[in-house]
């Protein structure tokens, strides 16, 4: 650690403690309101494989921020306590994430090496193992195992291998639980599920994942909607007489539109399979992020008629879409829908510092004024 990253150390954890405390109170007395994740998976024809998914809360501004991460970057985690005691790990691999409330938090990212790591969250259904000081070397926060992943792994196997060595615990075991998505370029996807302690990891051939329930039940749920098929449904004679459909696209009719986790999780499955396969990397960007626009949740729906919502535009705070095969990372905020990438070629993690910027310099949409001449 140099001077000005001790310098910053120092600094930002006077308040630290403070930070956490306030984001945890805001998740233990609001768990229902929105906290909603989608993600999807896509490939090109040219073999450019692509993630992508939004992360939603609708109780405040989650001050994103993305972090780039060097080679040699030492961390500390937090336990369940609230203190930093837990496992100190070093950065194998550059990075860069997108973190939540805070920089340390990192809730989506990508390594130099093509594996990705996201959480999502998972409430009342999840539940980890109890934190024992005795391992405290040995244990990492589950809003830090995205970093933990991210600076010391290549693949999804490694990954696998090595979280048996350690313990996953809250920061506050009043909170939410998370689950995770974890990919690498060669296609393997998994879901890292945690109940009643014990780690479960699932093939994600499908690619796509939600919140609650587990992942295992969604994908069983699926069952439910075996009558939906692109299209539109041909007209036929119901008692002699004939019958059609209004518009195109019956053969989705009955297909969930709410916002809980089982009608997004059944809307991305048949979106991103009906999806057009593109051609290069850029094109199938594009369409992650044009399907993920169905999935954006509009602040207010989540609370109760007479309640003030947020003073935020949208509960979808943020898209992003991950091109694992080139290394390049994308996003799109709920106040700027313009879409910006950070290529992790162009950063050289052997000699680029510890770097946090926020999402936005602005908070405000930009609007690009058209002369007509």
């Amino acid at each position: 650690m140099n001077f000005k990253e001790l310098n910053k150390w120092i600094y930002t954890r006077k308040s630290l403690f403070l930070s956490v405390l306030t984001a945890f109170l805001v998740l233990v007395f609001f768990p229902w309101e929105v906290q909603a994740c989608t993600g999807i998976t896509l490939v090109a024809k040219d073999g450019t494989y692509v993630l992508a998914r939004t992360i939603e809360w609708g109780s405040g501004d989650l001050n994103s921020q993305y972090v780039i991460v060097p080679r040699g970057y030492v961390q500390q985690s937090y336990v369940t306590d609230g203190t930093r005691k837990g496992m100190r790990f070093t950065s194998q691999y550059g990075y860069v994430g997108f973190s939540v409330e805070q920089e340390d938090f990192i809730a989506e990212g990508i390594n130099e090496a093509g594996l990705s790591a996201g959480l999502f969250y998972f409430p009342g259904y999840g539940k980890y193992e109890d934190y024992v000081p005795g391992q405290a070397a040995s244990s990492i926060s589950d809003l830090q195992f995205v970093s933990w992943i991210l600076g010391n792994f290549a693949t999804v196997e490694e990954v696998k291998t090595a979280v048996k060595d350690v313990h996953i615990v809250s920061v506050d075991s009043r909170a939410s639980t998370v689950h995770w998505r974890i990919a690498d370029k060669s296609g393997t996807q998994v879901v890292l599920e945690i109940i009643d302690g014990e780690l479960y990891f699932y093939e994600n051939k499908l690619g796509v994942l939600a919140n609650s329930p587990g992942f295992e039940w969604q994908m069983t749920n699926l069952n439910n909607y075996v009558n939906l098929f692109p299209g539109t449904v041909q007209p036929h004679s119901l008692g002699g007489v004939e019958i059609a459909s209004f518009g195109a696209g019956s053969g989705f009719l009955g297909i969930p539109g709410d916002i809980t986790p089982p009608s997004r999780f059944v809307r991305a499955a048949f979106y991103q399979v009906t999806a057009p396969r593109q051609p290069d990397a850029m094109k199938t960007v594009y369409q992650g992020f044009q399907i993920l626009n169905s999935f954006d949740i509009p602040i207010g729906i989540e609370f109760k008629k007479g309640e003030v919502p947020a003073d935020i535009p949208s509960a979808t705070q943020w898209t992003s879409v991950t091109d694992l095969t080139n290394g390049v990372i994308f996003y799109r905020t709920m106040y700027n829908s313009t879409i910006r990438s950070i290529d992790l070629k162009a950063i050289d993690f052997e000699k680029s510092e510890y770097t946090v910027f926020p999402l936005d310099n602005s908070k405000q949409q930009p609007v690009e004024q058209i002369r007509v001449l």
